[in-house]
């Protein structure tokens, strides 16, 4: 975990989430979560939807963006956590997590940073883009 001082704009954390994410771990989650749509969960439902398997959930993708996070800052600290999925996750995919900071706000009480995520894949393709915000 990093001190709230060491925070400074332009630092980058950035983390492998994911290596190898398996059908295993995506049914997992969709338990963990009651989100058992059949996109996630059948192969032949998948298929016939037209994709080439079944898909990640996003907020898997969001659950390990935010275990970085907590990670790198103190789960205590982050006070605002949102995200954008803007590719689907896959069964093989090995997903990548960067947080950097974009602003350092001081205060009396601590202050706050405003910070900005990104989560690719193998290939380098952006799945998903976020913000968070951390007391300091």
């Amino acid at each position: 975990m990093i001190s709230s001082a060491a925070l400074a704009v332009g630092q980058r954390h950035q983390a492998v989430l994911v290596d190898d994410l398996t059908r295993t771990q995506i049914v997992q989650y969709a338990g963990a979560s009651g989100d058992y749509s059949p996109l996630h969960t059948d192969e032949a439902h998948a298929a016939a939807a037209g994709y080439p398997t079944i898909v990640g959930h996003g907020m898997l993708t969001m659950a390990l963006a935010g275990r970085l996070l907590t990670e790198w800052l103190g789960d205590d600290r982050v006070t605002r956590f949102g995200m954008r999925f803007s590719s689907p996750v896959w069964p093989g995919d090995t997903l990548t997590g960067a947080v950097t900071v974009e602003a350092v706000n001081d205060a009396e009480d601590g202050g706050t940073a405003e910070l900005a995520l990104s989560v690719v894949n193998q290939d380098g393709a952006e799945v998903a883009s976020g913000y968070a915000t951390a007391r300091l």
